[in-house]
C-alpha cells in the first residue's frame, strides 16, 4: 500500500502512515528520503515504538550513527541519545544540532518515549525560505561570508568549534538555505563585531519567524526524521512534569556554499586570524 501523507504546515512538515519503521525495504526508503527532502521534516505518528536495534537500523540507512561527545546514551547503545526533561534536556533555543562540528550531522531520527500531560511540543523551521526571504542586496552581500560556530560544555569538559558558510548549498536538492543559528552561532568573520551582531540579529529574527515554521503535538511512540542541513528546531518549554525521547544522528559532510570573496575582518592592532567571537 503506498503511504498516506498528511502535510502539517505550509512551510514544512508532514505526518507519513502506513509505515513500518522497523521494516523498510529500498524502494520505501527511497520513498522516505525523498519525503524528506520535500518537506524537511516528517512525522510517523503510528510508528508504534522502536526497538533500539530497529530506531538503529532505520537511522543507518541515512548514513553512518554518530557517538554524540557528551550528552547521555541509552545503555547498551551508544549510538542512542537519552533526551530527558529531568536531566536538563530542554532545548528551548533555536538551534541546527551540533555546527559546532566542522561535519554537522545531516539528519536525526528522535523517538519520544513519554510525554507530558500538556504542552512539550517540537517546532521547526525551514530554512530555504528564510534564505529565500531576505532581500536580494542582502543574499548577494552573504554569499562567500562564513560565521564561527562555538559549544563550551558548562562543565569544561568539551569544547567544539567551526567555520561554516553562512548561505549553504543543499548537496541533494541544489537550494539554498540560512546556515546560522542562535545557539552556536557566533560571528560572521568578514564584519566587524558590531556589524556582525546587528546582522546576525536579524538573520535570526527571519530564521525564526513563526510563518517558516511548524508545531508538532507528540504521543508516546511518534517518530520524527529531520534534515539537520535545512532546518531548526526548538523544544517548547511549557509543560510539568518529564518528557523523554530516545534519538540517533546520523554523521555529517561538510557544508558548502559559495567560494569566500573577502579576508576576514581585522580589528586596529588584531591578527585577522584571532577575529572569532
Amino acid at each position: 500500500m503506498p503511504f498516506q501523507v498528511r502535510p502539517v504546515a505550509g512551510s514544512l512538515g508532514a505526518e507519513v502512515y502506513g509505515v513500518d519503521l522497523g521494516a523498510v525495504d529500498d524502494e520505501q526508503f527511497k520513498e522516505v528520503h525523498d519525503l524528506l527532502m520535500r518537506y524537511l521534516v516528517l512525522f510517523f505518528p503510528d510508528a508504534g515504538g522502536l526497538t533500539p536495534q530497529a530506531h538503529k537500523a532505520f537511522g543507518s540507512r541515512f548514513g553512518e550513527l554518530e557517538v554524540h561527545p557528551f550528552l547521555p546514551k541509552l545503555a547498551g547503545h551508544d549510538e542512542i541519545v537519552v533526551l530527558d526533561s529531568d536531566q536538563g534536556a530542554r532545548a528551548d533555543v533555536w538551534h541546527t544540532d551540533v555546527t559546532f562540528n566542522p561535519s554537522p550531522p545531516i539528519a536525526s531520527v528522535l523517538q519520544i518515549t513519554q510525554t507530558p500531560e500538556t504542552g512539550g511540543d517540537t517546532m521547526w523551521s525551514n530554512q530555504y525560505l528564510a534564505y529565500e526571504a531576505l532581500s536580494e542586496p542582502v543574499r548577494e552581500m552573504l554569499e562567500g561570508t562564513t560565521a564561527s560556530h562555538l559549544f563550551v560544555h558548562p562543565q569544561g569538559t568539551f569544547r567544539g568549534e567551526a567555520e561554516h558558510p553562512v548561505v549553504r548549498t543543499h548537496p541533494v536538492t541544489g537550494r539554498k538555505s540560512l546556515y546560522v543559528n542562535r545557539m552556536f552561532t557566533r560571528r560572521i568573520l568578514q564584519l566587524s563585531k558590531g556589524e556582525s551582531d546587528a546582522l546576525l540579529e536579524h538573520l535570526f529574527s527571519v530564521s525564526e519567524s513563526p510563518q517558516r515554521t511548524c508545531r508538532y503535538r507528540w504521543a508516546p511512540g511518534a517518530v520524527a526524521v529531520w534534515d539537520n542541513r535545512a532546518t531548526q528546531h526548538y523544544a517548547v518549554n511549557d509543560y510539568q512534569g518529564r518528557r523523554v525521547g530516545q534519538r540517533v544522528t546520523v554523521l555529517g559532510d561538510e557544508p558548502r556554499g559559495a567560494e569566500p570573496r573577502w579576508a576576514r575582518y581585522q580589528e586596529p592592532g588584531m591578527s585577522a586570524t584571532a577575529v572569532k567571537d
